[in-house]
């Protein structure tokens, strides 16, 4: 073999596009450009036709090529020329962008004949550290393409991992070799380094279903706004912050901006946690990029100035578990994420997925995690939607799908829940099944919607002979039983919008005061200070004196209490004013004696309400409401108006 300075040499003297020498042979996967130098002549001494330009992106993917090829050379140059040179993080990365079979990796590696360089030899072993305070991180600096150091808060963080903190970190190991495969290149491949993983370890444990308090989610951990300006959908369908492969190219842009931003990757993890803003402008303020005194400063919380030892700790102890005290059967590693992709263009059941492709539901989900529905999106042959499925399982999936008969198959409404909705009504309006509604969303039982919610529903396309719903909507009935969902019968469900509390008038408490009646009134939905002062026959401006409240009207929250002191006919003892299941009764001290407002019960109609939903709370009926307060249209009845409730 020749020597490496021959090699080099050899490899620096191909001649220029500018010289006069043959034009090399390409290596082999990069075609030749044609030449922009004088245009050629043909048989008969015509000018022949300029050759065809090559579409921008393919130029660009050609010079982008051929200049990393010479980035790569350059990086190698200096260690390489040097007999005493050790293969360093930076040397083995640039080997690694070269790919596994390009010609000047190999020759590179042949020429340097360093068994470290190899992709199938691994570093030795770390002898086990017992003392942390004298561990030298260079020993294994060479190891991380990203900085790491040695300080008291890596090392208290390596002992968190040792201690309180080694079933979690079981766990996160576990994972990593389920994602690492997948991850690593994906950031390598956006100008990161590999190592830039273990952020996601420290902000997840590689979990796609993580959720904080903040709301981030996924396995970068990423709050909705920022999902959303690095490309990441979340809708009523999908939420792709849950999605490792996306998630990892939305956090490599992310990281790699914050990088070119601050500088350097330990203000760029810390900004990653806390925000740009704030990094910068501690930099700013204490004239500094140095992170560990920065970290020492104030304006900064807690949990960043523990974000970077804590992401050097990881990545330390993931790559060495046994120097640091981790046993091999501590873990049990997960395969690598693999699997085939289908294209699908209409919204599809997630049962019928997986019945075609001969695999369980689980499965389904654990490989599409952004799925918020049993259902995949809506989508077209245009616009299809990419489904991930196990590994081999793509042509049994086409063959089977396309033999599905439309009973065998669900189509698929979006519903918004209208005030006085109930999941029964629902599903005879869609000709669909309770179970099949909540079994489609999530949903364990549903006897109160939720006003605006939006609800899947799945809706059969075929029928059995007999008329009755057959084929998927029987099968999803079963399935959602089999999974402990329970629709509630129509009796006990409780229309959307009603109120969970009182609803008309809220007295809490009747006291004397001074030998007056003093009311405490809670106020309800619904509530004004005229309605108030009426239902009391009291004015609004003494309820305003009573309460401190401003001269000017001002909305009243629910749940406020006031003070009301309502007049005392003469020769009469003070009105009981009584709250029963959120009515109120207004009732004579007299015997006998009829009260001072309406006869019986009353309820005061809240906006939202209907007579319907009043009927339901009261045990009555809606013609008898109509009735007893003359209402001939039950459209037309206002908010705020007085119901009497009983026979007059």
């Amino acid at each position: 073999m020749p020597p490496l300075s021959l090699l080099l040499l050899a490899l620096a003297s191909v001649p220029s596009a500018q010289g006069v020498a043959p034009k090399p042979v390409p290596p082999p996967g990069v075609r030749a450009l044609p030449s922009a130098e004088a245009p050629s002549l043909t048989a008969d001494g015509s000018l022949a036709a300029p050759p065809v330009p090559l579409e921008e992106a393919e130029e660009t993917e050609e010079v982008e090529a051929e200049s990393a090829e010479l980035e790569e050379l350059r990086a190698l140059e200096g260690a390489a020329l040097d007999p005493e040179s050790k293969p360093n993080a930076e040397m083995m990365q640039s080997l690694r962008r070269l790919g596994l079979t390009n010609p000047l990796r190999l020759r590179m590696l042949d020429a340097l004949e360093e068994p470290t360089f190899r992709e199938d030899d691994t570093p030795p072993a770390l002898a086990r550290i017992t003392d942390l305070s004298t561990f030298d991180v260079s020993l294994v600096k060479d190891r991380f393409d990203i900085p790491v150091d040695m300080q008291p808060r890596v090392a208290e963080y390596i002992q968190f991992f040792q201690g309180p903190g080694r079933k979690w970190f079981r766990k996160w190991m576990a994972r990593s070799t389920r994602y690492l495969p997948v991850m690593q290149p994906i950031l390598e491949s956006r100008g990161l380094p590999r190592d830039t993983v273990y952020l996601a370890m420290i902000e997840s444990g590689f979990s796609a279903h993580a959720y904080s308090w903040a709301h981030a989610a996924g396995p970068w951990q990423f709050i909705s706004s920022t999902g959303k300006q690095y490309g990441l959908k979340q809708d009523f369908w999908v939420d792709e912050r849950r999605d490792p492969i996306k998630a990892t190219h939305a956090a490599a842009a992310y990281l790699k901006d914050l990088h070119g931003e601050l500088g350097h990757w330990y203000l760029a993890w810390a900004g990653y946690n806390t925000g740009s803003y704030r990094v910068r402008k501690m930099v700013e303020r204490y004239g500094t990029r140095d992170w560990w005194l920065l970290a020492e400063e104030k304006g900064l919380a807690k949990e960043t100035k523990h974000y970077v030892p804590k992401l050097i700790a990881a990545a330390l102890v993931a790559k060495n578990p046994a120097a640091f005290g981790f046993s091999e059967e501590e873990f049990q590693y997960e395969s690598a994420l693999e699997y085939d992709e289908v294209k699908l263009t209409d919204a599809t059941d997630l049962d019928v997925l997986a019945r075609s492709a001969g695999v369980g539901v689980a499965d389904v989900q654990e490989l599409n995690p952004e799925l918020k529905r049993w259902c995949t999106p809506p989508a077209t042959a245009a616009k299809p939607y990419v489904l991930r499925l196990p590994s081999g399982t793509a042509t049994r999936f086409a063959e089977n799908f396309q033999k599905l008969s439309p009973a065998d198959r669900l189509t698929f409404r979006v519903h918004t829940v209208k005030r006085g909705d109930t999941l029964s009504q629902i599903a005879q309006q869609y000709g669909t099944a309770p179970e099949a509604i909540l079994q489609m969303n999530r949903l364990k039982s549903a006897r109160t919607l939720k006003v605006r919610a939006e609800l899947v529903i799945p809706v059969p396309t075929g029928r059995g002979g007999n008329g009755a719903v057959s084929g998927a909507l029987a099968t999803k009935v079963a399935q959602a039983r089999r999974s402990g969902v329970v629709a509630a019968r129509p009796e006990d469900e409780v229309p959307a919008g009603t109120p969970k509390g009182p609803v008309a008038a809220g007295p809490v408490k009747t006291e004397k005061v001074n030998g007056r009646t003093r009311v405490t009134y809670g106020v309800q939905e619904g509530d004004s200070l005229w309605l108030i002062a009426n239902r009391f026959q009291v004015s609004v401006d003494d309820m305003k004196k009573w309460n401190n409240l401003p001269r000017r009207n001002r909305t009243l929250s629910v749940g406020t209490l006031l003070m009301v002191w309502p007049s005392e006919p003469a020769g009469t003892g003070p009105a009981k004013v009584e709250e029963r299941g959120g009515t109120i009764v207004v009732a004579s001290a007299v015997a006998g004696q009829a009260p001072a407002g309406p006869k019986g019960k009353v309820h005061t109609l809240a906006e939202g309400e209907t007579l319907w939903s009043v009927a339901q709370r009261y045990n009555v009926s809606v013609e008898d409401i109509m009735k007893w307060n003359r209402i001939k249209d039950h459209r037309t009845v206002p908010t705020g108006k007085l119901l009497s409730l009983s026979a007059p």
